[in-house]
């Protein structure tokens, strides 16, 4: 079911590349995307309203919520992130298009671009490169980056890489191609619909609780690997970067808060090396991979997380820790 890995995989576009210098001189004028401001305060206005209705809400209906929190979640983490971003694991046809509609749910650009940036961002970590680069400050990091134009760094090198995987994925290309429909019908409409339609909840409730609510809860979830885990934590495997180990946000991005082990290798399918400790998603790869509908699972060598850790972390790292999953 899983393979293990050491230097030999082929993924180099989500690896550091410490050879790109910022250029000197000052920095490009930030220039502000007011329609992005605007439409991200709605949303998290509309969230904190939901938060009012829940009291309000049937159980079912915050059953379904708890649902579309998991499915979108999943089609970051398990699908966009640990499948397309780093082809750590193979997927068939129709797991891919259960991720497919799991991303259109979470809405989070298109799984093509959002990959294309996440490699940008593995490869230029926290320099001018970095979509999200955490060292302009936690809001920054957090949300600020799609509130502005991207800097021009960001562009010029995500346009460099090789995304020919990207391009010859059927799903992916098809998914980008009708993406704003997708967004409409799997974000908002199927979220509001399914309560109202199945056990009469109101519309009002379903489009504020299992819709807004849910899912700006799941954008702040993902929003946090990007600020809190390059900010606060431990750095048992490489203390020479920012990334950390952050179990708050372990738990509310369903297992992507091992960050320090990920970005020091990002080709493990697991993003940890304790299998499914607090890590759901790792979990349900897994369960794929039962069920026949996962394959190729790469895995950092146990020898080689143990030797990193003792060679550049900061000594955090319990000797003797046992893979669990």
């Amino acid at each position: 079911m899983t393979e293990t890995t050491s230097l030999g995989h082929t993924m180099v576009d989500d690896e550091f590349d410490d050879s790109y210098k910022e250029k000197a001189g000052p920095k490009p004028p930030m220039r502000i995307v007011w329609r992005n401001v605007v439409l991200m305060a709605l949303l998290h206005i509309g969230a904190l309203y939901g938060i009012l209705l829940v009291p309000s809400a049937s159980p079912l209906t915050l059953l379904w919520t708890w649902a579309c929190f998991l499915f979108s979640a999943l089609g970051i983490t398990a699908g966009v992130h640990r499948l397309w971003s780093h082809r750590s694991y193979k997927a068939t046809l129709p797991l891919r298009l259960f991720l497919a509609l799991g991303n259109s749910m979470a809405f989070q650009n298109d799984i093509y671009e959002w990959a294309r940036d996440h490699r940008v961002h593995h490869k230029f970590s926290e320099t001018d490169a970095d979509p999200h680069n955490a060292t302009r400050g936690f809001f920054f990091s957090h949300v600020g980056w799609l509130l502005v134009r991207k800097h021009p760094d960001v562009i010029e090198k995500g346009s460099k890489l090789e995304l020919s995987d990207l391009k010859a994925d059927k799903v992916v290309m098809f998914q980008r191609r009708f993406y704003k429909s997708s967004v409409l019908l799997m974000c908002f409409a199927v979220p509001t619909v399914v309560p109202w339609l199945f056990w009469g909840e109101s519309l009002w409730v379903s489009y504020f609780v299992p819709a807004l609510l849910r899912y700006a809860v799941v954008l702040n979830a993902s929003w946090l690997v990007n600020s809190a885990a390059h900010m606060w934590g431990n750095r048992p495997y490489d203390a020479n970067i920012n990334p950390r180990e952050n179990r708050f946000v372990t738990l509310g991005a369903i297992g992507e808060g091992f960050h320090n082990y990920h970005h020091t290798f990002p080709y493990d399918y697991s993003t940890s090396e304790f299998g499914w400790k607090l890590n759901f998603t790792s979990c349900f790869i897994d369960t794929m991979c039962f069920l026949g509908l996962a394959s190729d699972c790469k895995r950092a060598a146990r020898s080689v997380v143990q030797a990193r850790a003792q060679r550049t972390g900061d000594g955090s790292k319990k000797p003797g820790i046992q893979r669990s999953g």
